[in-house]
């Protein structure tokens, strides 16, 4: 062991108030054969013991455990784990003792040797290629636990010993992990443990959910992860809610891999919504929302509309969220899309995303078969209800877009609608007037009122005295779009039709462009003729704790020309522009720690400039998997972010395969864009957690 500190300060570099070198007395007491000494001093090792003193006396700690005291070797089997833990390099002198502490008896030197070695497992990748192969003792080890119990004096409300059980199961998961043989050797008793565990009892249901977790981190068999996920089921309708919130949670996890076992618990899942437990609704929201599927569309959106109308406030933005990106992508027809768009925005409109307003602009333009019927229904709605920001200025921009097919009341679809010309300006002055319309929603008023001037057949001596009156309105923008209107009335009245026509409908290139209409309209464009907000609109910020997970389409998206007075009435017609071909973008490396890498390639569509697709890569070179991985992503509030779920959660050590995650940025204004990432995951057997924010990305990925 070398020279050792008397602890007076008179050996070479030691000082009496810095002194680290293991104490002669604590070598002296390990060596002694009295076991109340040596325990006491395994006992001040293990929770003091510093990496210099676990190094010196890791041959002593080695030597106890093969005593045959039962009380001894069970203090130093602890007093190792803590040695691993502080240095776990010194892995290589605990393996041989352990293999033969497997067959002892006793409880205490049992469990503690399942511990030590997961963790020489967690922190060796030679220990875990080691005691692969002592899987078969294992399984028989938990075979005799579950059919004939190991000692009666250890089991609780009927189940054998389940911290045994517990411990053993965890460790059989890191065996099993990335191994098919092992995984295959442990099958059948996981199905049996599944099937003759009592679940009455919270030790039951301990040893349930751990048996759970094997199963779906191993390479286990099809039928034994259904069983999985119908244990997880039946926590569900467990009166305990942290037995339920479990169940949630890890079905959440599972939904990617098994989604077909996870769908036959829908009805469960969807009565937990009504959960009285913020954590629980929340819980069976995400859930609920990730089991939407085209065959189900239909059936999940009535029990979620229904939610969403009942739902606490602070669920309420996910909520409608979560509903308009299902709908964007299961839509069946263009009729049901539109008719859930609005029933969201008539019931949680102050709740909705930013981009709500343009995505269903853009589904009604494209739609035209569908124009009367929704010119109808938005009018409706907003002749009732003027508070909701979103729906008003959706409302507005159809009336003035199809103010003739309003007027002209040959709508078969709904019921008989007698409306004048009076009638529908009065709607809109009303709006125009209220104290709780946004500038931007005056915007798209005063715009709606301008176009009905070419679409109504009475006198427009109304429109332009209400045209002149915001002349003079203190908003900018509101008070540059009267200006150029009533330029248009005097100067230019012979262009005024020409330039007021209704707006094309968006061309699509590709023979993917009816697919990619049916499935996703979420990077849809502001129509032209509604003017820019000045403002932000009611929206629900992101957060880093609480991203939305989802998918988003492509559409074209044409760039904002400059509103000078030299290019008024360009400015007014608002012609879309040819984008620019994209240069190609390089790819960025954002983070690197102990052989875990993260990088971002980036790809901008050529149809659609405004949107940027990053393709997050995680990878791992180490000699250790990286579990649990998560990356959450935020961007500034003029940037709009959609996150898809990510690959897997699991990186193999050793270049296995990476996790690849898809992020969705739509920058139609070509802010500077500046990225902020928080990374999650287990390596090492340590939790590692890093936040840092990104703002060397290439320029030519925002401008």
């Amino acid at each position: 062991m070398g020279t050792q500190c008397t602890g007076t300060g008179s050996w070479p570099n030691c000082s009496t108030s810095t002194c680290w070198a293991t104490p002669p007395t604590l070598d002296s007491d390990l060596s002694q054969g009295i076991q109340p000494v040596q325990g006491l001093a395994l006992c001040t090792l293990s929770t003091m013991g510093s990496a210099e003193m676990c190094r010196d006396l890791a041959p002593e700690v080695e030597k106890l455990l093969l005593q045959p005291s039962p009380y001894v070797r069970k203090k130093a089997i602890l007093t190792a784990v803590h040695m691993i833990r502080k240095v776990p390099e010194l892995s290589s002198v605990f393996l041989p003792p352990c293999v033969h502490l497997l067959h002892e008896r006793h409880h205490g030197i049992l469990l503690g040797t399942i511990t030590l070695i997961t963790e020489l497992c967690e922190r060796s990748p030679a220990a875990l290629r080691h005691f692969r192969k002592v899987v078969p003792q294992l399984v028989q080890i938990l075979r005799t636990l579950v059919t004939t119990g190991y000692s009666t004096e250890h089991s609780i409300s009927g189940v054998s010993d389940p911290f045994l059980q517990v411990q053993i199961l965890r460790l059989l998961r890191i065996l099993g992990r990335n191994h098919e043989e092992s995984s295959e050797t442990m099958n059948d008793l996981l199905a049996q443990v599944a099937t003759n565990t009592d679940t009455s009892r919270n030790a039951g249901n301990a040893v349930l959910f751990e048996t759970v977790l094997t199963i779906m981190d191993i390479r286990s068999a099809a039928g034994l992860r259904v069983l999985a996920v119908n244990i997880l089921g039946r926590f569900l309708l467990n009166s305990d809610r942290n037995i339920r919130y479990v169940a949630l949670t890890s079905l959440l996890r599972l939904v990617q891999s098994d989604h077909s076992a996870v769908q036959r618990h829908r009805p469960t899942v969807v009565d937990c919504l009504q959960e009285t437990d913020a954590s629980l609704s929340r819980r069976a929201l995400e859930l609920s929302l990730a089991l939407v599927n085209s065959s189900n569309v239909r059936a999940m959106m009535q029990e979620l509309q229904a939610f969403l109308e009942s739902c606490p406030p602070d669920l309420r933005a996910d909520c409608a969220s979560g509903i308009l990106l299902a709908a964007e992508r299961f839509a069946p027809t263009k009729r049901w899309h539109i008719d859930t768009i609005l029933h969201v925005l008539t019931t949680a409109g102050t709740h909705v995303r930013d981009d709500a307003v343009a995505n269903l602009t853009q589904l009604i333009g494209g739609a035209q078969e569908l124009h009367a019927y929704s010119v109808r229904r938005l009018y409706n709605a907003l002749a009732e209800d003027i508070s909701q920001q979103p729906l008003v200025q959706v409302a507005a921009w159809c009336i003035g877009e199809y103010g003739d097919l309003l007027l002209e009341g040959n709508c078969e679809e709904i019921e008989p609608l007698q409306v004048d010309e009076e009638e529908v300006l009065a709607l809109l002055e009303k709006v125009l007037q209220s104290h709780m319309s946004l500038p931007a929603t005056r915007g798209y008023a005063l715009t709606a009122l301008m176009k009905l001037s070419t679409r109504l057949q009475g006198d427009n001596n109304r429109i332009r005295q209400v045209v002149s009156i915001y002349r003079s309105c203190l908003d900018v923008e509101l008070q540059q779009r009267a200006v150029e209107y009533d330029t248009l009335f005097r100067k230019y009245d012979h262009m005024r039709a020409a330039i007021l026509e209704k707006m094309p409908l968006v061309e699509r290139d590709g023979p993917q462009a009816d697919e990619e209409a049916k499935e996703s309209k979420a990077a849809a464009q502001l129509s032209e003729a509604a003017p820019a907000p000045t403002e932000p609109q009611a929206s629900q910020l992101l957060d880093l704790l609480d991203l939305l997970d989802g998918a988003s389409g492509d559409a074209q998206h044409p760039p904002p020309l400059d509103p000078s007075p030299g290019v008024a009435l360009v400015y007014l017609l608002d012609l879309p522009c040819a984008p620019p071909p994209p240069a190609p973008i390089p790819d960025l490396k954002v983070f690197e720690r102990e052989g875990v890498q993260l990088n971002l390639s980036f790809i901008r569509p050529p149809e659609n400039p405004a949107l940027l697709l990053i393709t997050a890569t995680a990878t791992n070179s180490s000699e250790d998997d990286v579990t649990d991985f998560i990356c959450q992503a935020a961007v500034p509030k003029s940037l709009q972010l959609q996150l898809q779920a990510p690959s897997g959660n699991t990186v193999p050590a050793r270049g296995g395969l990476p996790i690849t995650q898809l992020f969705r940025i739509l920058n139609p204004n070509k802010a500077p864009l500046r990225l902020k990432l928080r990374l999650t995951y287990n390596h090492f057997h340590q939790s590692v957690q890093e936040i840092f924010e990104v703002n060397n990305l290439p320029v030519e990925s925002w401008q």
